[in-house]
């Protein structure tokens, strides 16, 4: 059957036996800063982010199984609130104290409550929200891709006035003929979503992504299964994923990771030689340490952006002013 990108994207992701529905989940095909031995880093840098920001609960978008909760649940305070929202039914060996959510997928998102004073972490969550693919025909004007289950591409009509005027300001001309564009409308709208629920807060979207300037001309669009790089396929048996346009959030901020946990404290200096003549145990720990926080801050992992949007919204509307005599 032939969709649209955006639409074969979305089934094969989030449809009926799509890929983020199958029991393996995420971390069976391919790892990220929230899994494994880099998620206790993570997490403690999120702690402190949460603790300088005064926040007492932290909300994961799109949190796979829950490994980035495992490791918070670890090391938080026993006073902070952890949600974890995904597709599937509450993983059963997370820790009792995280709560959960489950979500339509994609850029739907169910009701999360209003959370208050919360960090909200949308951790590679918007790349793998589905988006219009565009390819610019010989005349250089941008048309819809199309695509069957087995990754075949035709090319469609030209964009929608919105998708149109979005890339006229985030991912303008020219476009030779050739050129791919990855629409992040669909993202924008997602993100503002997230973060219309959010009461006060922090929200924190982390993501591979791009600036204006630095749009990727072939696109960015890339399966993903058992470990490698594959060819996109919409058939529910690799992961979809293309790099999100993190300037047309709205965001109030955007950073790289590194950048980011070197502020709050993730060093991935190696410890002195001297320490393993005098501390051999204690040089191996921080040795881990330092290998675990070179992960997320090194090449790679320490180009993702961090875009932060702060939420202040009043309790009550405004008393009006009286009017005068």
């Amino acid at each position: 059957m032939d969709r649209t990108w955006e639409q074969a994207w979305a089934h094969a992701l989030y449809g009926e036996g799509g890929f983020y529905r199958r029991p393996e989940g995420p971390a069976g095909h391919f790892g990220t800063s929230a899994q494994g031995p880099a998620a206790d880093v993570l997490a403690a840098a999120l702690l402190e982010l949460a603790r300088r920001e005064s926040l007492t609960t932290i909300v994961d978008i799109g949190c796979g199984r829950g490994e980035l909760l495992g490791a918070l649940a670890a090391q938080a305070d026993p006073t902070t609130t952890l949600v974890g929202v995904d597709v599937v039914p509450r993983p059963a060996d997370l820790p009792g104290r995280v709560g959960w959510v489950v979500s339509p997928g994609g850029a739907d998102l169910p009701d999360l409550g209003g959370p208050r004073d919360a960090l909200v972490l949308a951790h590679e969550w918007l790349d793998v929200v589905p988006c219009p693919v565009a390819r610019a025909d010989e005349r250089g004007e941008l048309r819809v891709l199309h695509v069957d289950a087995g990754g075949l591409e035709s090319t469609g009509g030209p964009l929608p006035p919105a998708d149109a005027d979005w890339v006229e300001r985030w991912w303008p001309g020219p476009h030779p003929p050739g050129t791919r564009v990855e629409v992040g409308r669909t993202r924008d709208e997602a993100h503002a979503a997230l973060v219309a629920q959010v009461r006060t807060g922090l929200v924190v979207a982390v993501d591979y992504g791009h600036l204006r300037g630095q749009r990727p001309p072939a696109g960015s669009l890339l399966g993903y299964a058992d470990g490698a790089l594959c060819a996109p396929v919409p058939d529910g048996s690799c992961d979809l994923t293309a790099h999100v346009a993190m300037d047309s959030l709205g965001a109030d901020e955007v950073r790289t990771q590194r950048e980011v946990l070197r502020g709050l404290g993730v060093d991935g200096t190696r410890p002195p030689l001297e320490l393993a003549r005098t501390d051999p145990a204690g040089y191996l720990a921080a040795l881990a340490r330092a290998s675990r926080a070179a992960a997320l801050t090194g090449a790679g992992p320490g180009d993702f952006l961090w875009a932060f949007t702060r939420v202040a919204r009043p309790t009550s509307p405004p008393t009006a002013a009286p009017a005068p005599r």
